[in-house]
């Protein structure tokens, strides 16, 4: 019995040597992703593959559907492990309902974009910079505003916080992100019961230091949201026991731009459009409407959402 013990330590000691933090981040998380796999409307649009490479040198990929006309853009960013795919019913409304062009990435390590480490954000909100400087030049200038659901809320609120972040960003919507990448280990590691789960923290973010180059202290949507001057739409699910319900007000209480807040009652994780699409997609409309000076209005008809030019 001993020795078996032993030698389950080694296994995992061995593959923390060669694996990094990902494969114990993994037995943590789990490997599914908490979105939705879309339906056919993104596949049916045919979009059109575009890439870029990041500053550390890895090309990553994304998805564009355009509008004929339009000068806005949504930028959107899925959750851990994910892809852009699982974006499909968030990219719909966004193209089809608010009339926006649609640019989905498939974040590093995730998806056709290459990357051996995830960042928690921390990596991406660079990788972002970097996609919203290439609409600039796709359609010179504009209105853009940053979308993202989990881990992709966290890097578009990390973004937000960056002081060089361009002035066609004219709005953020992050939905059931977290405080940083230390808080939500943390709580994962505390709610399954893992012993010293504070140690074991603190292990994944060493590795994650001299492995990725980032700590999970540093990727912090806390401290990013703190410098924002874009507003910010925060929305959660009441009933979120992956990313705790609180994590949203503190992120909201020390938000210093416009902001406005959704909770979604009954609502699990990444689960708030789902829940009350209806709720949902009006708030977003109006919040994207005041801060973006949108040229439309949104009616609801029968149930439906309709698009019409002012």
């Amino acid at each position: 019995m001993f020795w078996g013990i032993l030698g389950i330590a080694g296994i995992l000691i061995v593959t923390a040597v060669v694996y990094g933090p990902v494969f114990f981040l993994n037995l943590i998380i789990g490997r599914r992703s908490f979105q939705t796999c879309g339906d056919p409307w993104l596949t049916a649009q045919e979009p059109e593959t575009v890439s870029l490479r990041s500053r550390d040198g890895l090309v990553l990929r994304g998805f564009y559907v355009s509008v004929p006309g339009s000068r806005f853009t949504a930028i959107l960013a899925h959750g851990y492990r994910g892809k852009h795919q699982e974006l499909d019913d968030y990219a719909r409304f966004f193209h089809d309902t608010l009339g926006y062009n649609v640019l989905l990435p498939d974040a590093r390590g995730h998806g056709e974009s290459e990357g051996k480490y995830i960042g928690f954000g921390w990596l991406e909100r660079l990788d972002y910079l970097d996609w919203i400087g290439w609409v600039r030049e796709r359609c010179g200038g504009g209105c853009i505003v940053l979308f993202g659901v989990s881990m992709g809320a966290a890097t578009v609120m990390m973004a937000a916080g960056e002081e060089n972040l361009p002035q066609e960003v004219k709005a953020v919507v992050a939905d059931c992100g977290y405080t940083s990448a230390a808080e939500e280990i943390l709580y994962l590691l505390t709610r399954r019961r893992r012993p010293l789960a504070r140690k074991l923290a603190a292990l994944f973010s060493g590795m994650a230091k001299r492995r990725a180059g980032y700590s999970f202290e540093e990727a912090s949507s806390f401290n990013q949201v703190r410098k924002a001057r874009v507003p910010i739409f925060f929305i959660h699910g009441a009933e979120d026991t992956f990313v705790p319900t609180r994590m949203v007000y503190s992120l909201y209480e020390t938000c210093p731009a416009e902001k406005d807040i959704l909770v979604v009652k009954r609502a699990g994780h990444a689960q708030s459009h789902s829940t009350d699409p209806e709720t949902y997609e009006r708030r977003v409309a109006e919040f994207l409407e005041k801060h973006t000076g949108a040229p439309c209005r949104l009616s609801m008809t029968q149930g439906l959402w309709s698009y019409h030019e002012s």
